[in-house]
């Protein structure tokens, strides 16, 4: 019997055997079955005590989950059918009363100038810990291939960081230790609510086995074992919430720090939830969103990428004009992602809630000064306008770009921690605006469509390889920024788009591009090129629209 038998033996003698509930209906106790083997340590995080409280988060929470994915379909429907996004006539009075406010930065969050974005394997978390960064987004979500490894390794990274005794030794033999005195406070991102994580099933009532929820286990792991040693030292137990499309996803949310808070006999208000407002839906419902976390709330941010690629996708079939150009011609200056960041700074100060940029995607080259210097000026340019318009912080995927970021925000803040006080009364955004798709101009051009087949190909192949950060031509590529290349392709095909060189976009020339794509790259043992382009092709070539990339691709070979 192997090692990894053996764990997977003993976990399953650990489990009780579910129990009848009495009633008048005989139902059995839920509960979560591991269907994984075991790696080492692994029981430190799945604990008899931890998988109860997720099984107790699925009992409550699941259905609601259920609910709300259904409703994302149909709005899916209605925009396809021609029924635009709109600021919804009955939150009217929330929107137009002055005098709510959110609960605003918990320990540790009060100056969040400059927080470093990345995965939670043992590397990247030193690094980020070391970065000297204001806030580490620990991120389970778009920078996480969510392996089975990496899902409990992670939470093993972030139960070590938060005991201090996080340390890694690479293959190479080279030694990794937390050394700043100060390290970064953590705000873990969950999965978004439309992903499962297939290696936990959850059994309800009734004894039906689902996948348990991404989001939950997630969330549940890291609060069941760290929010009381957050707390304990000084900080808390903060969380980015993902892919929101509406109010009454955040109310789930709220609902589940109420309950956790309960559960482990935490004071309610100790949760701090920024909220990512990266899908067309829920920019308008911004004020809703923070309402109904407004006990919890810290802030909102603006996931430009992410959001980029909700425009893809809901206006998708909506005809020739609602075509976007070529992905980099997409700048945060467009009218329309103008009208979405500053109505997010002006609703968040509003409230008293911390307004956060984006990710710029440059990223330096220590190799290359030239690359350095062009990423450096472009992320000045991105960081100071963000610092001018009013963000109280922004986000990098690199350390060596830390220093440029917050030269910015030191320049417009000086000793204050935030500009929160600071209401852009002068920012007045209509629904106009904020759909204000079709005058971004620019082209589709032979390039950008080599771009974006290459990009995705490439990304897919390293999320495959279970890396979901990757460096792509001096860019870094997450899961987000490979939606928006691989549904461009989709859009420009079923458009039957013309490229400003006189080419049509079709099958032929994609799967040309996609196989000269490939022949370019090195192959080596154990590379995922050849799953990579099975992806792509159900995800960009397909008459179907698949919502989101990583659910196929996660069911299929993760």
């Amino acid at each position: 019997m192997t090692l990894e038998r053996e764990r997977t033996d003993a976990a399953s003698a650990r489990r009780p055997e579910p129990k009848r509930a009495t009633g008048s209906f005989q139902t059995v106790e839920p509960r979560i079955e591991i269907t994984a083997p075991l790696g080492e340590r692994y029981d430190q995080i799945l604990t008899p005590e931890a998988l109860q409280f997720l099984a107790e988060l699925h009992d409550r929470f699941a259905g609601t989950r259920h609910e709300l994915l259904a409703v994302r379909l149909q709005t899916r429907v209605d925009a396809a059918n021609g029924r635009d996004p709109k600021f919804l006539p009955e939150t009217e009075s929330i929107r137009n009363n002055a005098g709510w406010r959110v609960a605003g930065a918990g320990p540790g969050l009060e100056d969040r100038r400059v927080e470093i974005t990345g995965p939670t394997d043992r590397k990247m978390a030193i690094n980020a810990l070391n970065s000297g960064a204001k806030v580490w987004l620990a991120d389970h979500e778009d920078a996480t291939s969510p392996t089975w490894a990496n899902v409990i390794e992670g939470q093993l990274s972030l139960f070590d960081a938060l005991r201090g005794r996080l340390e890694y030794t690479s293959p190479e033999g080279k030694q990794y230790r937390v050394t700043a005195e100060q390290t970064p406070t953590i705000v873990m991102r969950p999965r978004g609510w439309h992903l499962v994580e297939k290696h936990l099933k959850f059994h309800d009532r009734a004894g039906r086995a689902m996948h348990a929820s991404g989001s939950l286990v997630d969330f549940g792991l890291y609060f069941f074992h760290n929010a009381q040693a957050l707390i304990a030292a000084g900080r808390g137990p903060y969380f980015y919430l993902p892919k929101l499309e509406s109010h009454r996803e955040a109310k789930l949310w709220n609902d589940i720090f109420v309950y956790a808070q309960n559960r482990l006999g935490i004071p309610q208000g100790t949760v701090r939830a920024t909220v990512l407002i990266e899908t067309i839906q829920a920019a308008f419902q911004m004020d809703e969103i923070l309402y109904e976390l407004r006990d919890h709330c810290a802030g909102l941010n603006a996931g430009r990428w992410d959001y980029i690629f909700s425009i893809v996708k809901t206006f998708r079939s909506r005809g020739r004009r609602w075509v976007l150009p070529d992905r980099k011609a997409i700048t945060m200056t467009v009218p329309f992602m103008r009208a979405y960041t500053e109505l997010l700074v002006a609703t968040c100060h509003k409230r008293g809630a911390h307004a956060i940029g984006g990710m710029s995607a440059f990223i330096p080259n220590r190799r290359d000064p030239e690359v350095t210097e062009r990423a450096l000026a472009a992320v000045t340019a991105d960081k100071r306008r963000e610092a001018g318009d009013g963000f109280d912080g922004t986000w990098v995927a690199h350390p060596d770009l830390i220093p440029t970021a917050r030269a910015e925000f030191d320049a417009v803040l000086g000793d204050r921690p935030n500009q929160v006080d600071r209401l852009r009364d002068d920012v007045h955004v209509t629904a106009a605006e904020l759909l204000d798709i079709p005058s971004i101009g620019g082209a589709v051009t032979e390039g950008g469509v080599r771009d974006n087949v290459s990009i995705a190909i490439r990304y897919i192949e390293s999320w495959l390889r279970g890396t979901g950060a990757a460096a792509i031509d001096n860019l870094m590529e997450d899961a987000a920024t490979a939606e928006i290349s691989r549904s461009q392709i989709w859009q420009w095909l079923n458009e039957n788009t013309v490229t400003a060189e006189g080419t049509r976009i079709d099958q032929t020339s994609i799967v040309r591009l996609m196989a000269e794509a490939v022949a370019a790259l090195p192959r080596f043992e154990g590379d995922r090129f050849d799953d990579a382009i099975s992806v792509f092709r159900s995800v960009a070539l397909e008459p179907e629209f698949p919502t989101f990339l990583t659910v196929g691709a996660y069911a299929r070979f993760l």
